[in-house]
């Protein structure tokens, strides 16, 4: 299977979640277990040979695909959450939406000092919400040794504010 037939399993949805929105609905592709296994694959193949120790998956359709990743490579899995959603200490970051900012927190022991990290997400759109994540891996001295994503949509320019990392998007719109 092939990143063209994973995208031919994605729903496009006009006027979602408001009108002038095209959504990529990735429910249909995961609902298929032979294109969600081939997704993961994909998603994972690039990375097998960089000793990742943890996988780093961001609320909440990265959770989808980072943890199977995480099991691929032999690594554990550490979430990044919105504000409030962790139960112990944890550090976070504030980060720029379009119309506003969001909050993402880490628990402060989720990755250890020197530890190589795979930051994993469903979608790259205008790289706010990974670069947020960076931030928080960075700040607990986790090296961030690349970035995956099932989906880029590279007319929001997100891959220009993760300039010097190494990005894998399986689609490309």
């Amino acid at each position: 299977m092939s990143a063209e037939s994973l995208r031919a399993q994605i729903r496009e949805v006009p006027d979602f979640p408001k009108p002038g929105i095209l959504f990529y609905d990735i429910t249909t592709l995961l609902s298929d277990a032979a294109s969600f296994k081939e997704a993961v694959e994909l998603m994972t193949a690039p990375f097998r040979d960089d000793h990742v120790d943890v996988v780093v998956g961001m609320e909440s359709r990265g959770f989808i695909f980072s943890t199977p990743m995480a099991l691929h490579l032999e690594a554990g899995f550490v979430p990044v959450r919105k504000l409030g959603k962790l139960p112990a200490e944890t550090i976070s970051v504030e980060y720029d939406l379009e119309y506003g900012t969001n909050t993402l927190e880490i628990h402060r022991d989720g990755i250890k000092p020197g530890q190589r990290v795979l930051v994993v997400d469903d979608l790259l759109a205008t790289g706010g919400t990974v670069r947020g994540t960076i931030d928080l891996v960075e700040q607990l001295e986790g090296e961030v040794v690349g970035l995956a994503f099932l989906i880029e949509l590279g007319f929001l320019k997100g891959r220009e504010r993760l300039d010097g990392y190494r990005i894998n998007s399986v689609i490309r719109y």
